[in-house]
């Protein structure tokens, strides 16, 4: 009896965009209360903020809008991607993607994808609400097309790459927060503000290069040049987060 070959392996586009739909679809049915959670928690932020800063194009409320709106990203991306993925494994879960004919750069990419992409109602929410309370045009909120997928990509990076190479589901966790809690203290005060050690500490955070595009942007004539600056750093930040991400994922699954 000749034996039948197996079925071919799926090329990584089609792969990707099965798994992105798959995540998508469980994360709307299972992530959406936190979802609200991570609205509400920049919105309180923005909210507590507004007894110490003024209103106005300044650069600290422009900080404290920019900073709230990524927040909610950070918390679903990077905090909930850490913790999906280090459940997973501790699980057992990463066995089962291991049997599918699925590159391991799709299972990566396309559950980050979903989890960042997840975040955009609230981070329009946050982003339009924050203008109003402290007295900012909103013309440059379309921006928020480029910020949301570039940050989301380098925190959904980061966050699975967290929840990968953590040797159990507890530490996984509280890398998780840890993530969000820096990108809540960094995030939401004004660079110039920050001491030297602290403000370096800024640099290396993934979201940083959008909150301040973001920041940039919300001024009546922004330096759409600073902007895009800006956006390439998170960019190139958020490939490298992407490629880590797929290279914890395969040394996981291969264990």
């Amino acid at each position: 009896m000749s034996a039948h070959p197996l079925a071919p392996g799926v090329g990584v586009w089609p792969a990707l965009g099965a798994v992105y739909r798959a995540q998508l679809s469980r994360a709307r049915v299972a992530r959406i209360p936190l979802l609200f959670v991570a609205t509400f928690q920049s919105i309180g932020i923005m909210i507590l903020m507004r007894g110490v800063v003024d209103g106005g194009d300044g650069e600290e409320a422009r900080a404290v809008v920019a900073g709230s709106a990524v927040l909610v990203v950070a918390f679903v991306a990077l905090n909930l991607l850490a913790q999906y993925f280090g459940q997973l494994r501790a699980a057992g879960g990463l066995d089962h993607y291991a049997t599918l004919p699925v590159p391991a750069a799709a299972v990566a990419l396309g559950t980050a994808a979903a989890y960042a992409s997840f975040t955009v109602p609230g981070v329009v929410v946050t982003a339009v609400a924050g203008g109003l309370l402290y007295q900012l045009p909103l013309g440059g909120l379309w921006v928020l097309l480029a910020v949301v997928p570039l940050a989301g990509a380098a925190l959904a990076g980061l966050g699975a790459a967290l929840g990968l190479l953590a040797p159990r589901a507890e530490l996984a966790t509280l890398c998780g927060q840890l993530g969000m809690s820096a990108a809540l203290l960094l995030g939401v005060l004004p660079e110039g503000r920050l001491p030297e050690p602290v403000r370096l500490l800024r640099d290396l955070l993934p979201s940083s290069y959008g909150v301040d595009a973001l920041a940039v942007a919300l001024v009546p004539r922004p330096d759409w040049g600073s902007v895009v600056a800006n956006l390439a750093v998170c960019a190139g930040v958020g490939a490298a987060a992407l490629a880590l991400a797929t290279w914890a994922y395969r040394r996981a699954a291969l264990r």
